[in-house]
């Protein structure tokens, strides 16, 4: 059975009103029974003072009486006849003779209600006699209207607390209860959406309180969610690139396997020392063709890194050695900033085969971005906890479309390009404990390569 939350909040405050209720109520109704009981003190009073204190029986003493209680009086005899003055007027302060009398009993409390011309009074009989049988008969006339009036006074305040406050807080627990859970159904749609794929962020309400704290925790979640889900996007195409690229690879590994023997024979039998050095730089083209496909077919694959001492000066020389044919080809300045640096400047303990297509792949892009006539130029740094190399060259530098997403896996602005090459260097890079950044400085694109030592 489903319990809204709505109805949590408010059972409980209901039932809150209900006691508050129930108390104005409860306190009315001792208010009006104080006042009742209070009425009945004084005809008690009344009474008593009539019954023990002789006092002349004449209509001028019934009227000071009155002025003193508040209470009519009528003198009758035994019979209950009412007694009169020499005037035949009636001993009392009664405007009317009553209709009726109770019985020739003493009465206790109010008395009974009797009428009197158009008014209702309560009535009850004191008797001055030794005896019920003889003597005079005193009766108590106390007005209903002012009895109903006493009561009302008592049990007003009470009553209006109660109704004003109790209506005030259903009032106010409705309005409350509305809008939280007007926020928590927009919380409940805002998830939904989210489940739904849509990870834009939500309104956070202006209320500092706990709704906001969780309105702006399902918009951390829903950022995190976007980012596994471009995560996700980029692994599975990685996935089904590097099932394709494996297959694609390994055909044309044949391929370039064949041509590399081909060339070893024919350099073997070379005799041109011209012809030689033509046929090695063909084999270094094979060798950088056999990186490319490595590349494809280590994509997307965890590999452990055998890290070993090397030297970053020498493999960043034969880089240089490698791509030297193309640089001449482009007429692009290609080399170290300062000369060449000794070898040992950069010895490192790293993945030589990875750091070697890291700064491949970096320096090839340069070459590119640089286009003809232009320079690329390498500088190595050794800090005592960093290794830094930086790459610098005069090109245009990268697209501001993406500036932001330049070492994402398929991000590039060349036409035939593949995006892969600046995504695989950043990873050898974290996987050495460092990082690759990249700035535009002096109308140069530099890229720096920091490896922790």
């Amino acid at each position: 059975m489903r319990f809204s939350i709505r109805y949590q909040i408010l059972l409980p405050l209901f039932l809150l009103i209900l006691g508050v209720v129930g108390i104005g109520a409860w306190s009315a109704w001792s208010s009006a029974a104080r006042a009742k009981a209070q009425i009945q003190e004084q005809m008690d009073a009344v009474a008593d003072t009539v019954r023990n204190v002789t006092f002349p029986r004449n209509r001028q003493s019934l009227r000071l009486m009155k002025s003193l209680s508040g209470v009519d009086f009528l003198l009758c005899d035994p019979k209950l006849d009412p007694l009169r003055d020499d005037r035949g007027r009636p001993l009392g302060t009664l405007d009317a003779l009553p209709e009726d009398l109770p019985a020739h009993s003493e009465e206790q409390g109010l008395g009974m209600p009797v009428r009197v011309g158009d008014d209702v009074f309560f009535c009850r009989a004191v008797h001055l006699g030794p005896d019920l049988s003889s003597g005079l008969v005193l009766f108590q006339f106390y007005p209903e209207e002012r009895y109903r009036d006493a009561v009302w006074q008592a049990i007003r305040p009470g009553l209006v607390l109660g109704f004003v406050g109790g209506l005030a807080s259903v009032v106010l627990t409705i309005a409350v209860s509305q809008r939280l859970t007007r926020r928590i159904q927009q919380l409940e749609r805002r998830t939904r959406l989210i489940a739904a794929g849509d990870f834009s962020p939500m309104p956070v309400p202006n209320r500092n309180d706990e709704l906001r704290d969780l309105a702006g925790s399902v918009n951390e979640m829903a950022q995190q969610l976007s980012r596994y889900q471009e995560t996700m996007q980029v692994t599975e195409r990685l996935r089904l690139l590097g099932q394709v690229s494996g297959g694609l690879a390994h055909q044309l590994r044949n391929g370039v396997a064949g041509a590399r023997l081909a060339v070893q024979l024919h350099a073997r039998d070379c005799a041109d020392a011209a012809d030689a050095e033509t046929l090695q730089v063909a084999l270094r083209q094979l060798s950088l063709v056999e990186l490319h496909l490595k590349r494809f077919l280590d994509l997307g694959k965890a590999s452990e890194l055998r890290k070993a001492p090397c030297d970053v000066v020498a493999i960043l020389n034969d880089i240089l050695t490698l791509l030297a044919p193309q640089a001449r080809h482009a007429h692009t300045n290609l080399g170290w900033k300062n000369g060449d640096i000794p070898i040992g400047t950069g010895a490192y303990v790293g993945a030589a085969e990875h750091l070697n297509h890291m700064f491949l792949n970096i320096l090839t892009n340069a070459l590119e971005a640089v286009g003809g006539g232009g320079t690329v130029q390498v500088s190595l740094e050794a800090t005592p906890s960093h290794l830094i190399a930086e790459i610098a060259d005069t090109g245009p530098g990268p697209d501001p479309a993406l500036a932001d997403r330049l070492f994402e896996p398929f991000a590039t602005g060349k036409p035939e390009g593949v995006g892969l090459g600046l995504a695989v260097a950043q990873q050898v890079a974290l996987a050495h404990g460092g990082n690759i950044a990249w700035r535009r400085e002096e109308g140069r694109t530099v890229f720096r390569v920091e490896l922790v030592v």
